[in-house]
């Protein structure tokens, strides 16, 4: 059974964000999964995987191939894709989930800002995986350029992306099983959403520490309405 640990995040103007830190990288196995789709999902974490890397140690000083730059480009675009996915994702196999709430919300609130934004998330996704698998389909014209297909790896990344995202909160609607569990700090984060960058930077950084989310106040600084 796993069990997936969710932050309701209050990002201001009455919106909220699931959000959870699951692993950097999931175990790799030499055992290749079975079937037609879930062999491609492997091969392309593994292409994935091996993209950053190469990404993130290649030698800025030194200059660049075409080929490599459009790479770095695909990488970096989809970097924060990712990032913003990764929630949904870790949903996909969970049997149970705790959802962590603002302490000042109204009874079954949470659960109704929730299923909000689940139900949101699989129409979304939907829409998405269908039209970037018939632009995936349309990059293959491209093969018979020389060096790999960088738009096709592009689209493809996004088409597993938003599967996944799908599949992710289709499970967390109808088959995890869910309990809550409020949170005071939460609730904070939310006060602070409307003070100006710098001012609140300090404290939310203390209440990530406190949570053990230390990427929670980059997403915060990225996503929370910025103050004027």
């Amino acid at each position: 059974m796993i069990h997936a640990v969710i932050y309701l995040v209050p990002l201001g103007a009455g919106r909220f964000e699931l959000y959870s830190e699951p692993p950097d990288d999931e175990p790799s196995s030499s055992a290749r999964p079975e079937g037609f789709f879930r062999s491609r999902i492997h091969r392309l974490r593994e292409w994935w995987r091996d993209a950053v890397h190469s990404a993130r140690q290649r030698d800025q000083s030194a200059p660049a191939g075409r080929l490599a730059r459009a790479r770095d480009w695909v990488v970096s675009s989809i970097v924060e894709m990712v990032a913003e996915q990764r929630t949904l994702w870790s949903l996909r196999d969970a049997s149970s989930a705790t959802l962590v709430y603002p302490s000042d919300f109204a009874a079954h609130q949470e659960i109704a800002e929730r299923d909000r934004i689940l139900v949101h998330a699989r129409r979304h996704h939907g829409v998405w995986l269908v039209i970037d698998a018939a632009l995936f389909a349309g990059s293959g014209v491209f093969v018979f350029i020389p060096g790999p297909n960088v738009l096709a790896y592009y689209f493809a990344v996004r088409v597993v992306g938003h599967y996944l995202c799908w599949r992710g909160a289709g499970q967390a609607l109808t088959r995890t099983i869910w309990q809550t569990r409020s949170e005071p700090a939460l609730a904070e984060l939310g006060s602070l959403v409307n003070m100006p960058r710098e001012a609140r930077a300090p404290r939310v950084a203390e209440i990530a520490i406190d949570l053990n989310l230390p990427r929670l106040a980059a997403f915060f600084d990225r996503a929370a309405v910025p103050a004027r």
